[in-house]
Formats: structure tokens, C-alpha cells, sequence
């Protein structure tokens, strides 16, 4: 059977990028393959055939790294899916069939790599949320196809229907379909755009709209238990109320925010942040409540960030910050249980919790969009339109009881 080994040429140059090379091997007949993947000697593991990301590399030199290793990674998976199939034919095959077609697929603009491309790009961009979002897309629609890759040309109406299909069997909810659906097509018009393939409109019979959905917002009485709960016994419940509580107490702060607060952006009695999403500049008089919070986790935070979400300077802070999210969410369930409130109880409701009481406590709402940074205040009255029913459905229950 065939082997495939990445490999690492340095530059004849001193000071300047290797390149990454794949030595395909089969039957004593040895083929390479090139790549464009080019990165120092001190960023290759010549042990286990890696890239080796330096801890004191900058963020985009990381993201970079990250890239290629994915590529490679991705590139190993295509010529062992090849040599699987090859394996599996009646057929002999040489070591230049396997070239073939790689190259095939790489010429013929297949889906994959040129996603995985757009995935890298975006990391290189520094669009790492988006990045993720694509990354799952990708696998998603992978584990549908069995792994067995796709031409752009070869996209039609049948292929999305099919997909669709597909996903609501395995139980995914409109909207999540929809998501997947919404980032292909627009992997697909980049494609286009790109005249790698021609506008065959494959989306058009698929669903790319998004349902509404109702916010249930937390009332400030059920704020007030969660505060009060004594979780003395239950460090990883206390945590995660103490994290859904500084939500609250900062006007909803996202967790994204709140992770990468810097202990410097506290000065004077005032906390100032920019919001990732938005890039918007926020600032928050500092109130007691939060400063109790930052006291009672001071030793665990010995990075530049002024929460313990991010702890480990030497570890993938993107990684960390999901991990935290994860474990902070499976932890307010249980908070939720404990002070009797049904909603599914997650670090977002303290969003939603901010902006309903003041709604409620008749805030004007140019001020609550002021506090949750929206852009507009048309954002924020569809915000607050779409957080609660609980008007409505007290009115249905009056003309229901006539019945």
C-alpha cells in the first residue's frame, strides 16, 4: 500500500522560509508533490513531521502557522482518502495515479480545498470567529458527503436539496440549516466571483431565511436568587453564577468581551472596552458588586486579563475562551434548577436580563442602546421586541378564560 510523508526543505538561503513538500511513495517509485506552504526551520518539528508553533510568536504569525497546518493536514486526508480508493479498485495503480488525481482535484477546483482555503485566509485575517463558523460548516457538510469530496462544477440544486434533507433528519432545527446553507452559498458566489465555476443557483430551492425566535428574558427577582444562592459547597457553580452575574452587572457584556477584558482597562473608577463584535467603545462606571468579583478570582488571573476565563498565557486563548463558555453554560443549567427558573439558562441571558429590566423599569431607549452598544436604536427596539411575550401572552390568557 501506499505511504505518504510530509517533509520540510529549507530555503539554500540562510534567513529565509523552507518549503513544505509531501514524498508520495509506492511500489520503491517515490513522487513529490509541492506545496506553497512556506515557514522557518525553527517552526518545523522534524520529529513527529509538524509545524511547531513558537510560544512567543505573534498572533498573526500563529494564525499562519495554524493555516498550514490545517492545509497539511487537509492535503494528508485527500491522498489517504485516494490511496483508500485506489486500494479498493480491481486494478493496479501506480504511485502517478495517485498524483493524478490529487492534481485532478486541485486543478478541477474541488469544494473542500478551496474552502479549507478561504478558512485559512480568514485566520490569516484574524477573523477567527468567522473562521470556526466556516470550519464547522465544512465538516458538517463532509460528514454528509462520507468524506468524499465534491468539483464546484458538480454543485447543483440536487446536491443542496439532498444536504438539507440530510440535516433535518439528523435533527438540526431550521435555522441551523439555514446557517450551513447561508455560508455555502457564500463559499459558492466567492467561486463564482473567482470564474473557478459558472452561477448554476443551487440555493435556490433551499431554505436561507432565519426563523424568529423568542428570547426569554431573566427577571430581575430570579437575578436577585441566583445572587443570593450559597454555592460555598459547588466552586464550579459558583464560578459560573459569579461570571453570569458580572454579565449582568456590566449592561450585558458578551462573554467574548468580558474574556478579554485587560486589567488596564480599568483606571479611575472607570472600565473601558471595545466591543469585538462591533468594535465599538464602551465605557462602564465601576461599581462595587463587579469589584467583588474581580477580588474573589484576583490569584486565579495572573495573565493580562482581569477575569479568570483566560488563565494559561502559553495555551490557545481562542480554545480556552470556548472551553470556559462550554463549561459555564453546562453549569448555569444547573444554577437554573436550583433557584426554580425554567428558561434555559446560559451566560446570553444576562444580556437579555439587562436590557428587559430596564425596558421594564422605563428606561428611555436611547440609553439602553447606549448601554448594550448597539449601532442603532432601531437594533435595539427590535432587540427588546424579540426578548419577551409575556404581555401577549397574559392578554391571551384573559380572552381564553371567556371561553
Amino acid at each position: 500500500m501506499a505511504s505518504v510523508k510530509v517533509k520540510f526543505r529549507p530555503s539554500s538561503v540562510n534567513g529565509k522560509e523552507g518549503s513544505i513538500y509531501y514524498q508520495v511513495i509506492h511500489n520503491r517509485a517515490v513522487r513529490q508533490i509541492k506545496t506553497d506552504c512556506r515557514i522557518f526551520e525553527s517552526e518545523w518539528n522534524g520529529k513527529t513531521s509538524a509545524v511547531a508553533v513558537p510560544v512567543l510568536a505573534s498572533i498573526e504569525r500563529k494564525n499562519y502557522l495554524q493555516s498550514v497546518a490545517s492545509r497539511i493536514e487537509w492535503d494528508v486526508k485527500r491522498l489517504t482518502a485516494i490511496i483508500a480508493l485506489l486500494e479498493k479498485g480491481t486494478q493496479s495503480y501506480t504511485v502517478d495515479d495517485i498524483l493524478v488525481k490529487f492534481n485532478r482535484q486541485a486543478d478541477g477546483q474541488s469544494l473542500f480545498p478551496f474552502m479549507q482555503g478561504i478558512i485559512g485566509q480568514l485566520k490569516w485575517l484574524n477573523r477567527i470567529r468567522t473562521s470556526e463558523t466556516y470550519a464547522a460548516t465544512l465538516a458538517s457538510f463532509m460528514k454528509f458527503r462520507d468524506g468524499q469530496d465534491i468539483l464546484l462544477c458538480e454543485i447543483d440544486g440536487d446536491t443542496m436539496m439532498l444536504y438539507e434533507a440530510w440535516l433535518k433528519a439528523n435533527g438540526n432545527c431550521p435555522n441551523t440549516t439555514s446557517f450551513y446553507m447561508r455560508i455555502l452559498r457564500a463559499v459558492y458566489n466567492r467561486a463564482v466571483e473567482k470564474e473557478l465555476t459558472e452561477q448554476r443557483h443551487p440555493f435556490k430551492h433551499v431554505y436561507t431565511g432565519i426563523d424568529k425566535t423568542v428570547k426569554r428574558a431573566v427577571p430581575l427577582k430570579a437575578v436577585k436568587r441566583i445572587k443570593e444562592l450559597d454555592l460555598t459547597l459547588k466552586p464550579h457553580l459558583d464560578y459560573a453564577r459569579d461570571m453570569f452575574l458580572f454579565s449582568f452587572y456590566t449592561r450585558g457584556m458578551s462573554f467574548i468581551d468580558m474574556a478579554y477584558l485587560k486589567k488596564s482597562d480599568l483606571k479611575n473608577g472607570i472600565l473601558t472596552y471595545r466591543r469585538r463584535k462591533t468594535g465599538q467603545q464602551l465605557t462602564i462606571k465601576w461599581e462595587k458588586c463587579m469589584e467583588e468579583i474581580v477580588t474573589k478570582y484576583k490569584d486565579r488571573s495572573v495573565t493580562q486579563y482581569l477575569l479568570p476565563i483566560i488563565t494559561n498565557p502559553f495555551a490557545n486563548e481562542r480554545v480556552q475562551y470556548r472551553n470556559a463558555l462550554y463549561r459555564i453554560n453546562t453549569a448555569l443549567k444547573e444554577v437554573a434548577r436550583l433557584v426554580n427558573i425554567s428558561i434555559p439558562l446560559t451566560m446570553y441571558c444576562a444580556r437579555h436580563g439587562w436590557a428587559s429590566v430596564a425596558k421594564s423599569k422605563n428606561i428611555p431607549l436611547s440609553v439602553i442602546s447606549e448601554g448594550m452598544g448597539h449601532d442603532s436604536e432601531e437594533t435595539t427596539r427590535i432587540y427588546l421586541a424579540s426578548l419577551d411575550t409575556s404581555v401577549v401572552d397574559r392578554a391571551n390568557s384573559l380572552i381564553l378564560k371567556d371561553l
